[in-house]
């Protein structure tokens, strides 16, 4: 038991009751895993994409953040492939520019492009997605067929429908799957 002018301590931390978000569960785990790695800010590794754009996002990945002794600053190293490389070099200002602003100090003064990491969140792999191919353009001849077919259709959604419809089917190639 104890006394009555003794402090037990905090009372202990209570589950939710029901089902909890995987953020919650996963945040100091997180939160320690990015600070081991010089990441102070795991908005950074989060939100990436947002933080320097999707170009750039596309392009190269936060691998760490160095902190010298006694020196103002601290060097982020991204990771990179070969082609993308002098493109990312050529925007290491920005780059920086946008890091710091996610900080909200100058905390980056350096930035280190690397094309391979032994260490790393991607652990020496370069999984960046390229952009999704661009739909082709129709045949100005297949769209122009499309329009004649549906004008006798007075319902202008059915109508519109039926003319993509139309040109998706004039202008697919002649190949057929299976």
């Amino acid at each position: 038991m104890t006394p009555r002018n003794q402090n037990p301590g905090p009372p202990p931390a209570r589950r939710m009751r029901g089902f909890e978000a995987a953020s919650g569960l996963l945040k100091d785990r997180i939160r320690v895993a990015g600070e081991s790695r010089g990441f102070a800010v795991s908005r950074l590794l989060t939100h990436w994409a947002e933080v320097v754009g999707d170009d750039v996002a596309a392009a190269a990945l936060p691998v760490k953040i160095a902190y010298g002794r006694g020196a103002m600053g601290a060097t982020l190293t991204l990771l990179t492939t070969g082609a993308q490389a002098p493109l990312i070099e050529m925007q290491k200002d920005r780059i920086r520019d946008r890091v710091n602003a996610c900080y909200g100090y100058a905390a980056v003064s350096r930035i280190l492009i690397t094309q391979t990491a032994s260490t790393g969140f991607a652990e020496g792999r370069v999984a960046f997605t390229p952009k999704p191919p661009e739909p082709p353009r129709p045949d100005p001849v297949a769209e122009q067929a499309a329009v004649r077919a549906a004008e006798p259709i007075r319902d202008a959604g059915l109508r519109a429908a039926l003319e993509e419809l139309g040109k998706n089917v004039l202008t697919r190639s002649g190949k057929r799957k299976g």
